[in-house]
């Protein structure tokens, strides 16, 4: 009898190593890594499992069937934690996304929210495939329904790592936060080629849509990287401080001091004239562990600061005003900037922080025209519906509506003091004697030396922040250097780990530095 058996690979068997190795192509376009190799480098080593490796479109016009249709899908680890990952192929149609290139996300999306996991998407791509025509746009539709649903129950970050154009652009719009390489990634509805077309306008796509445009001007994306692997690292250290989900526990660390050259400086770090100027990076180091944080849309509304960070091991929110730009007032763009900070933070339960310096909302025709009431309005909006713990100090000055936005205990914060030289009032000392005593001042011989005397009878009598306590606005008047002990000891109603041992020798430390201080000056 002949001896049938088989040595080597069935035929079914090369196949299939044959359409593997063909849906990874060569990448192109000065791309150094294909849409696997970003999503394995994203992920832990070998963690990353792909999906959906030899679906293909489903339309009836599609040009020429792909498996894969030019975009990577699966799952891996990211810290030991699971992620879902999207990484769009660019050397298949330009990363256009088509019937099976949407249908393929939208599952992996299905999944990530049943199994209630981050998902990541590695953004390179043209956009809509012309040729599939209505098939395209109705599977573009499908990811974007699913990005929403999404939304609130798991993170959601985007990277751009070359075009991501017309309807691919909206889906990064949709997720939480948005990461762009400079000089590589661009996002634009329309191309420069198709403005040029319709209007007429020459611009090219850096000033269209490129990294500077929307992380300084137009806020559409929140960080510029200067490459992919400094984007991926972003992507990791972001993960690191939120929960898989929004029902899950927040990623607690081993806590730590804040540096000791940082600690010591607290006591003197906020300036007690309300017009000097100071980096309240300098506060928000000094208090937090390591002296470290994480900062968030960082060339966009420079006057206010939106940071992750951690206290006592517990991850936190992090929004001050930031006196070293524009004196820390409120404008459009930096409301909007902490709109999208404490919602995100409110979804995922993390504590919110708020250290408070603000002269009011920016006046003006400009800021009117824009919307600053509205822009505003989200502000108080997104304080309000935050469901996560709300602490909130004050700084130094809090005046008008402004005092209202930053976290006050009217919209719920559970907790908010003063530093003893804080002042909280309608306005600055400057315009309420104007608009006070306008008719003295009118009368009076010297009106200028009339107008300094009554502005600090103003603000001994009327902002000094012991009214405040006194009728509950605020909880307590406490010193710089207790500010990390205060706020750690509220932290632990809701996360009993946050280790108190560090607060105790920041205290210690800072006491230390003001009697050196005081020593020396004498």
């Amino acid at each position: 009898m002949t001896n049938h058996l088989q040595t080597g690979p069935s035929a079914s068997r090369r196949e299939l190593e044959r359409r593997l190795s063909d849906a990874v192509p060569e990448p192109r376009g000065g791309r150094r890594r294909t849409a696997l190799e970003r999503a394995q480098a994203l992920c832990d080593d070998g963690s990353f499992a792909p999906t959906g490796a030899l679906r293909q479109s489903t339309s009836r016009n599609a040009d020429k069937l792909h498996d894969g249709d030019g975009v990577v899908t699966g799952f891996g680890t990211v810290d030991g934690r699971p992620v879902a990952v999207v990484s769009h192929e660019f050397s298949h149609s330009g990363g256009s996304i088509g019937s099976g290139f949407a249908l393929k996300v939208a599952d992996l999306q299905d999944r990530a929210i049943s199994l209630r996991m981050p998902i990541v998407y590695l953004n390179d791509s043209g956009g809509a495939r012309i040729n599939e025509g209505i098939d395209s746009l109705d599977g573009c539709g499908q990811m974007f329904r699913r990005n929403v649903r999404a939304k609130g129950l798991v993170p959601q970050v985007s990277v751009i790592l070359g075009p991501c154009a017309g309807a691919a652009a909206y889906s990064p719009a949709l997720t939480d936060w948005t990461i762009m390489v400079r000089g590589t990634s661009h996002m634009f509805l329309t191309g420069p080629d198709v403005v040029r077309a319709a209007i007429g306008e020459e611009v090219s796509s850096a000033d269209l849509g490129g990294a500077e445009l929307h992380t300084i001007r137009s806020g559409v994306a929140h960080l510029a990287v200067d490459t992919e692997e400094e984007a991926f690292d972003r992507v990791r250290e972001l993960l690191s401080f939120v929960p898989t989900n929004s029902a899950d526990e927040l990623p607690l660390t081993a806590p730590c001091e804040p540096a000791p050259q940082h600690a010591r400086e607290i006591a003197t770090v906020v300036p007690r004239r309300g017009s000097e100027v100071f980096d309240m990076h300098r506060l928000v180091r000094a208090v937090v562990d390591g002296s470290e944080s994480f900062e968030m849309m960082p060339d966009y509304g420079t006057s206010v600061i939106t940071a992750f960070a951690r206290l006592g091991g517990v991850p936190v929110g992090i929004v001050a005003s930031q006196p070293h730009r524009r004196g820390g007032i409120l404008e459009i763009t930096s409301s909007r900037k902490i709109a999208r900070f404490v919602r995100f933070c409110g979804r995922f339960h993390l504590p919110i922080v708020t250290f408070v310096d603000v002269p009011g909302f920016m006046p003006g025709a400009a800021q009117e025209s824009g919307g600053i009431i509205a822009e505003g309005a989200e502000v108080l909006d997104a304080y309000v519906d935050a469901d996560s713990p709300r602490l909130t100090v004050v700084a130094r000055k809090a005046y008008g509506g402004a005092f209202i936005a930053m976290g006050s205990k009217s919209l719920g914060a559970d907790f908010a003091w003063a530093y003893p030289d804080a002042e909280l009032a309608v306005m600055g000392p400057g315009g309420a004697v104007n608009i006070l005593h306008r008719r003295e001042l009118a009368a009076a011989e010297d009106p200028e030396l009339l107008r300094a005397r009554l502005a600090e009878e103003y603000r001994e009598t009327v902002t000094r922040p012991f009214a405040a306590a006194e009728a509950g606005i605020i909880d307590d008047i406490i010193r710089p250097e207790d500010t990390r002990a205060t706020l750690l000891a509220a932290l632990r109603l809701w996360h009993p780990s946050a280790a108190a041992a560090p607060a105790k020798r920041l205290v210690e430390a800072s006491n230390e530095a003001a009697s050196s201080s005081r020593t020396g000056a004498a």
